[in-house]
């Protein structure tokens, strides 16, 4: 008998071995932690707070995470998820569409995978998924040319107000700061402030040298800031900044890598905005 029903905390520490099972890199741990994490946000009334589960005789032998969040789509209220993390034990892949059918079930809710592994690339389009993003621009911010007298501020995560900032901004800031991003406000001479997230990468190779741009108003804003970026997280050992993009970006040098993000919905994400998703919440 296979079932498919709402993750609950009772679940959660079997999940996690599931998913250790099936996701060898990551440890059990890694998984208990993201989903505390997972227990502690706020989630929109009538989604659920972990995700899915294939019960069979009372075994989960199968699970996807979702991460729901509320957004501000052009002064409207829509609802993101963050599907993430699929697994089915190898003698229950049959029943795996009772999974993506369940999780994908709202018409009205945006579904985003970020982490689309290349062989997975073509069935991901086959359900109807469109790419958003073509891949990651590893910039070199410190060798942009700096605005004058702009300030670079690190937001830890009790800020309650940052000048210049809004409420929302600044309750975002402090949120990624909790979950272990480096939280940031580029401030111009004129007062103006812009607000950033970045997280540590764990590329092998690069990774002590790289960290992703997670959230920007706007990739433009990133461009203006970046001399001033580049030169602060000079002095704390990392050299490159890599964000989402769809090839190369002007008025920045680095390299272009393909790592393809797609979505399904009614609203198109924007590149350098992975807030409150998996890279944070679960961790690079």
């Amino acid at each position: 008998m296979i079932r498919c029903r709402e993750i609950g905390l009772a679940d959660l520490s079997t999940i996690a071995a599931l998913l250790a099972r099936g996701f060898p890199i990551r440890s059990r741990d890694y998984w208990i932690d993201g989903l505390r994490r997972m227990s502690a946000r706020e989630v929109p009334d009538g989604f659920p707070r972990f995700g899915y589960l294939l019960d069979h005789e009372g075994t989960a032998v199968g699970a996807v995470l979702l991460i729901h969040t509320a957004r501000d789509d052009d002064g409207c209220t829509s609802i993101r998820c963050n599907l993430s993390s699929w697994y089915v034990e190898p003698a229950f892949r049959s029943y795996a569409p009772m999974l993506t059918k369940v999780a994908q079930r709202h018409k009205d809710v945006t579904y985003v995978n970020i982490s689309a592994a290349r062989w997975t690339w073509r069935a991901i389009e086959a359900q109807g998924f469109r790419r958003y993003c073509g891949g990651l621009f590893f910039s070199l911010p410190a060798v942009s040319r700096p605005v004058k007298a702009m300030r670079v501020e690190v937001v830890r995560q009790d800020a309650l107000a940052v000048a210049g900032l809004s409420e929302a901004h600044v309750a975002l800031l402090a949120r990624h700061a909790a979950y272990g991003c480096l939280s940031l406000v580029c401030r111009a001479a004129d007062g103006r402030a812009f607000p950033f997230v970045l997280q540590s990468m764990q590329i092998r190779r690069i990774a002590p040298l790289a960290m992703q741009l997670i959230y920007c108003t706007d990739v433009a804003d990133y461009v203006a800031c970046a001399g001033a970026i580049g030169r602060f997280l000079l002095w704390r050992g990392r050299i490159s900044v890599a964000l989402d993009a769809n090839g190369r970006m002007k008025g920045l040098v680095g390299l272009y890598r393909e790592r393809r993000k797609y979505f399904k919905g009614p609203h198109c994400p924007r590149l350098a905005d992975l807030s409150d998703s998996e890279l944070v919440i679960y961790g690079p």
